[in-house]
């Protein structure tokens, strides 16, 4: 895998905008391959079409790229609010690649947020555009990292180095179990997932309790958290991502 762009590619564009769409989405297609069946090669889209840059031929799994220079923050701009709300709703909805690069056009980083990790509450609303703006009343959004627990963060380059495809591959398959859940469901996993990730390697169920009015606010039709959480917890013990250890102990398996 080559981490440098292409800048012949770009010579006869100046707005750095479509500069660095045009090196960015070649760079995909010279040196991606798809995390979810291994093909070498993805295809682009067709132009407009909507939260969808690339495709893989084989498995047709649908990939959105965004690109940014120097370090991933955890709020990432993104287009039309409606638009995206309606494409994570979808059958079909993207995964997200993000890459980000340094001035000398080296690539960075380049990771995978599967879709089955999207759920409208990592989608954030922005203001309407002001009534002198030129598209008056549009309405972005943002798409907010934080909401993402640390293993739906599949890196195919991480701080300049490239992960083995095998790797990646294996990483994406343990997660694809949330593609099966209801969106409902999903979120509760995902919710007491993103808990677990702001507690030591080794924890209580105890520990995880102390969640409870956070995950009340979330899920305030649920009279039941505590079953709520163990039943999480269970899921994500069979899924190999926590390891039972006894008397109400946990520990996260690396």
């Amino acid at each position: 895998m080559n981490l440098m762009f292409n800048t012949a590619l770009a010579a006869r564009y100046r707005a750095k905008p479509q500069i660095i769409r045009v090196l960015s989405e070649a760079w995909v297609r010279e040196n991606g391959y798809c995390p979810y069946c291994g093909h070498d090669s993805l295809n682009d889209f067709a132009n407009n079409q909507p939260v969808a840059d690339f495709y893989c031929p084989q498995c047709a799994a649908q990939y959105e790229l965004k690109s940014k220079q120097a370090r991933l923050g955890h709020v990432i701009n993104d287009g039309a609010y409606e638009t995206m709300i309606a494409r994570i709703n979808s059958a079909d909805n993207p995964s997200f690649f993000f890459l980000t690069y340094a001035k000398d056009y080296l690539v960075n980083n380049f990771l995978l947020i599967p879709k089955h990790f999207f759920t409208p509450e990592i989608i954030i609303k922005r203001k309407p555009l002001s009534a002198t703006a030129k598209r008056a009343g549009w309405v972005g959004c943002n798409i907010d990292l934080r909401h993402v627990p640390e293993s739906g963060k599949v890196f195919l380059v991480k701080d300049k180095q490239v992960i083995a495809r095998q790797s990646v591959t294996a990483q994406l398959a343990q997660t694809t179990f949330l593609q099966s859940q209801s969106l409902s469901a999903r979120g509760w996993t995902l919710d007491v997932w993103r808990c677990i990730d702001q507690l030591p390697a080794r924890f209580s169920l105890t520990h995880l309790y102390a969640f409870s009015d956070t995950l009340r606010q979330k899920h305030p039709n649920n009279q039941h958290i505590h079953a709520k959480i163990r039943q999480q917890l269970q899921i994500l013990r069979d899924k190999g991502f926590i390891e039972f250890v006894g008397r109400g102990q946990y520990r996260k398996i690396q």
